[in-house]
């Protein structure tokens, strides 16, 4: 019943999921970087996925990439479509990294993800 506002879900209000410059981050800055200091290069590693076995499976294999690289890094897995539409991304999985969308449309092995790593990370 939306009458008078009556069932409507309260919107939320959050800090930006990171400071270098996404899609949350244009509108305000966070207080403190929520990224820390950039490892290698590379300070934030995203799996953009509708939570479908093989955006599951891109997130898992990004996460062994970056551990085989030894980087001080979570990966973030986000299903949340508005946030996904905000990287215009149209086909899934997609990955992240320091906010440019690098891969979309396919699953890429860890050891693919982990070349992909390496060559942005300098």
């Amino acid at each position: 019943m939306a009458l008078f506002n009556f069932g409507k879900k309260k919107e939320e209000t959050k800090a930006p999921s990171c400071c270098c410059g996404g899609p949350e981050a244009q509108t305000e800055k966070p207080a403190a970087c929520c990224c820390g200091e950039p490892v290698e290069g590379i300070c934030c590693v995203k799996v953009l996925g509708a939570g479908c076995k093989a955006c599951h499976a891109q997130y898992e294999n990004a996460k062994a990439a970056v551990q085989a690289l030894g980087l001080d890094l979570e990966v973030e897995y986000i299903t949340d479509m508005e946030k996904v539409m905000g990287y215009g991304v149209m086909s899934m999985p997609a990955i992240v990294v320091n906010e440019q969308v690098v891969s979309m449309g396919k699953v890429l092995s860890a050891a693919e993800t982990e070349a992909l790593l390496r060559k942005l990370g300098g």
